[in-house]
């Protein structure tokens, strides 16, 4: 057994190239030899939000607070809520983040394939954010 104590794990900000606005990332626990996922729970203020990415074993978020937005490439942009679930399948360029007014909480799970767990490409244009 493993109990991973709050705040036993720094908060980090969301680095620039992948994010853009403000965001906090709280880890909640990594891969490691025996466990294949890893956890944090993503904070975004209004108007911040991910840059297009994809995961090579796919990606669920827990929305915990507020209200956020989420896209796949070549579909719409679907407002969530508390409670909500989103499953990204593998490999899916996709996006998350919170809506232009109101700031939103979830926890990301994806897993590890060989060392990797995201592939972080070109940012969110304010044009497809707006839509």
């Amino acid at each position: 057994m493993e109990i991973i104590k709050v705040g036993s794990q720094a908060s980090v900000k969301g680095p620039a190239d992948w994010f853009t606005g403000d965001v906090r990332i709280d880890p909640l626990f990594q891969a490691n030899e025996t466990r294949r996922g890893a956890a944090s729970s993503v904070t975004f203020e209004p108007g911040a939000r991910t840059a297009w990415h994809t995961h090579p074993l796919g990606q669920t978020l827990i929305v915990t607070a507020g209200c956020g937005w989420v896209q796949k490439e070549g579909g719409p942009v679907i407002e969530v809520h508390p409670g909500d679930v989103v499953w990204f399948e593998p490999n899916e360029k996709h996006w998350h983040g919170a809506t232009s007014t109101t700031a939103m909480t979830h926890i990301a799970i994806q897993e590890n394939l060989n060392g990797k767990v995201v592939e972080w490409m070109e940012k969110v244009t304010a044009e497809q954010y707006s839509k």
